[in-house]
């Protein structure tokens, strides 16, 4: 392998955030779970099943726009508070699952694993 002689510039991004191309006419909220799916790759705003890539930072309304169009930011790495249904303060560490782009749950069936409760905040 030849090691480098001059500068190499290279795309990079922080390692808590991911850019995604956007499913045509869709729009995709700023706080929105975002899931891919699975037949193009897309971004859209999460249905249950899709592969979770993050919480939107920004609205992108692509709906007038054609697939990839446009691309959104997630935050893929850290802490969110989230109103997931029937939670307790004794479910720290339970696995969180979504439902679509806003309901949250611990029940696995048509949901996408989101992450793990790290701690409660009020009914």
């Amino acid at each position: 392998m030849t090691t480098l002689a001059a500068a190499a510039i290279r795309p990079q991004e922080l390692g808590d955030v991911g850019e995604y191309s956007v499913i045509a006419s869709d729009i995709i909220y700023a706080g929105a779970a975002v899931g891919l799916v699975a037949a193009s790759g897309h971004a859209r705003p999460l249905v249950g099943g899709d592969r979770f890539v993050g919480f939107a930072e920004a609205t992108v309304d692509n709906s007038s726009g054609a697939a990839a169009a446009k691309r959104v930011r997630t935050l893929i790495r850290g802490m969110i508070q989230l109103s997931v249904t029937d939670a307790v303060i004794t479910d720290v560490g339970q696995a969180v699952y979504a439902q679509d782009d806003n309901a949250f749950s611990f029940n696995p069936v048509s949901g996408s694993f989101v992450g793990y409760v790290a701690r409660y905040v009020s009914a």
